[in-house]
């Protein structure tokens, strides 16, 4: 553990357990120089305790390099709840989840994020301050959306010399909050969707809503597609998935979408342009962070558009110096985190 947290160089970790809620969480704070840590908090059944720190903690270091590049206020964290075989009081566990949040004074703020819901965010609110996602905040999952959405046109233009997606064959892996909303959007731009999620009611209203053709889970990185975009858990490339992709790019809206740094380097090597997650995907955090400041949502989508002129400088950088745009962003980022 204290290895994973020197390398990444995390800055605390925090362990809780409350056993009248069954609760099991943990609170990796990366870093703080730029502001409070700011990220979701995860509530998913993990097949060991080491893994769900683990996760915590790669996931709080992406939400620092995030924030950094966003241009925002915040450091990263997450949280990771593990979630229990049976709940008797799901609200209950988010109450003591908040109390713990509390005991932090101010130092991580949460967010809804895999498994968690706005009302669990509730729960968490009546017992600390720092939360966000919470009902009267809103959901931040269609702003995530809308992000990634500009990315895709930023890479497709990078890739294939055309911000247009019409006619695109454009794969998304994972239909929740986030990868459903920006179907919708690729829809209406004229996208042609490759579409597979482990929930079949959502691939069905897919193909109902958004003429969307289903794949299964097992073959949809291996389907020709224009753009690839992995919008559930994380780690989806490896160097085993890699040499399956007959994609042009991979842009999506997953968080740690690569296991290792090595498997951007074999994406580059094979020609297929990688948008780098924490800089696609930061519309989430951009509007969770404005809007816990109290700005106007005016004020968040101006940020939001920034998300494509950002992904497009470190295309451009990638392209000059001839490495993968996933090296370029994590020297962009920590220029701004340790300089």
């Amino acid at each position: 553990m204290f290895a994973l947290m020197q390398s990444t160089r995390l800055e605390s970790l925090h362990l809780s357990v409350d056993p009248v809620s069954g609760l099991k969480a943990v609170i990796a704070i990366h870093n703080s120089r730029l502001g409070p840590a700011l990220g979701g908090c995860r509530y998913l059944a993990y097949p060991n305790d080491e893994s769900a720190v683990e996760d915590a903690i790669r996931l709080a270091q992406g939400m620092s390099y995030k924030a950094a590049l966003a241009g925002l206020p915040q450091g990263g964290g997450v949280a990771v709840i593990v979630r229990p075989v049976h709940v008797e009081n799901r609200g209950a566990l988010f109450e003591a989840f908040g109390r713990c949040i509390n005991q932090l004074d101010g130092r991580y703020i949460t967010a809804i994020d895999s498994g968690t819901s706005v009302a669990d965010m509730d729960c968490i609110a009546q017992q600390t301050q720092h939360v966000t996602s919470t009902t009267s905040a809103g959901d931040p999952a269609p702003h995530a959306a809308m992000g990634v959405f500009a990315g895709i046109r930023a890479t497709a233009m990078a890739r294939l010399g055309s911000d247009n997606l019409e006619g695109l064959r454009i794969a998304v892996q994972g239909l929740g909050n986030v990868g459903y909303a920006l179907a919708e959007q690729l829809h209406a731009a004229g996208a042609e969707l490759l579409v597979s999620d482990i929930d079949h009611g959502k691939v069905q209203l897919a193909m109902e809503q958004l003429n969307a053709h289903p794949i299964a889970n097992d073959a949809l990185l291996s389907t020709p597609c224009d753009i690839l975009a992995p919008c559930g858990l994380g780690g989806v490339l490896n160097s085993h998935t890699v040499t399956q992709l007959r994609c042009s790019a991979v842009a999506g809206s997953a968080n740690n979408q690569l296991t290792h740094l090595d498997v951007a380097d074999q994406l580059e090597r094979r020609g297929i342009l990688y948008a780098p997650d924490y800089v696609i995907n930061a519309g989430g955090l951009i509007y969770v962070s404005l809007k816990h400041r109290g700005e106007e949502l005016t004020t968040i989508t101006a940020h939001l558009s920034k998300i494509s002129s950002r992904l497009t400088e470190v295309f451009a950088h990638a392209q000059a110096e001839k490495r993968s745009p996933a090296r370029v962003a994590d020297e962009l980022a920590e220029k701004v985190l340790y300089r």
